[in-house]
């Protein structure tokens, strides 16, 4: 077989489009996600609506773990008889050990790999890996790429409308008198993956309607400060309430690509179901 050039790596945290799935040179490493002491490789054994019923019907909370470092170490012995790189993107390392895994597999298997923390989450990977791959079939040195896609990261945005305040407290995120204080107060968190990567309190609001009306606007407040080109509105099994959000954004925004998917499963173990959020990069 003839050499490619690059190979392009993600772990399932990743929303992947058609194209994505298609692509030749794309591959996917799961993380595993762990309910009552048997493990599932996200994506391939358990899917989206399979994890729910867990979470709903099982009395122990779900948990994940990143990929071993033998996972991905595998991984590149095959793809350095292919390729030459790989570009390995991953959710953020602040959320996962995924980088590290992915960082000790290259190192054992001698491969040459850019590994690039995408400091996001589910479309803020997908817009990497697709910038990534339009500039490897333009030819540009790998180092570049690694390159502009590290300048990439700095220009991620995203806003997440938690749908469930149970699963962060079954998880053991909130404390038992925050979590009643929500439910009898109907608070709405608005999370966000800051620039260094972290998942933190955005901003509370008293209800469901509030808190959609809010990121709205705060998205229209980045589109009217910057050039967006894309959003993805991914959410966690909740098709009317997304395909809802789709059609205020067409009509108030008019112009903005919109990429529309539901997040993995690896990530509805402690977002929950019923998330919705938004992910686009703000340009000059």
């Amino acid at each position: 077989m003839a050499e490619k050039r690059v190979a392009f790596v993600t772990d399932s945290t990743a929303y992947l489009t058609e194209e994505l799935l298609a692509h030749p040179d794309v591959y996917v490493v799961p993380i595993v996600v762990i309910s009552e002491e048997r493990e599932y490789e996200d994506g391939i054994d358990l899917s989206s609506e399979q994890l729910y019923d867990l979470i709903r019907n099982n009395k122990d909370v779900p948990k994940t773990s990143q990929p071993s470092v033998g996972k991905f170490q595998e991984l590149y012995e095959k793809l350095k008889i292919d390729y030459d790189h790989a570009i390995a993107i991953h959710v953020s390392n602040k959320l996962s050990g995924t980088v590290a895994s992915s960082g000790a597999g290259k190192d054992h298997a001698g491969f040459n790999v850019e590994i690039i923390d995408s400091l996001s989450i589910s479309h803020g990977i997908t817009s990497l890996l697709d910038k990534g791959i339009l500039l490897a079939e333009q030819d540009v040195d790998i180092k570049e790429i690694a390159n502009q896609l590290r300048d990439e990261v700095t220009k991620s945005k995203n806003l997440v409308l938690l749908g469930s305040l149970e699963q962060l407290y079954r998880g053991g995120r909130m404390s038992g008198a925050q979590f009643l204080l929500g439910n009898v107060l109907q608070i709405k968190p608005i999370l966000s993956i800051n620039s260094e990567g972290e998942l933190g309190m955005f901003e509370r609001v008293r209800s469901e309607k509030k808190a959609t009306n809010k990121i709205i606007d705060l998205f229209k407040k980045s589109c009217e400060e910057s050039n967006v080109k894309q959003v993805g509105i991914m959410h966690g099994n909740v098709l009317e309430k997304a395909t809802e959000l789709k059609k205020r954004i067409e009509r108030e925004i008019p112009g903005v690509d919109i990429v529309f998917g539901e997040i993995s499963s690896s990530i509805a173990v402690h977002a929950g179901e019923g998330t919705l959020a938004l992910f686009w990069k703000t340009e000059k």
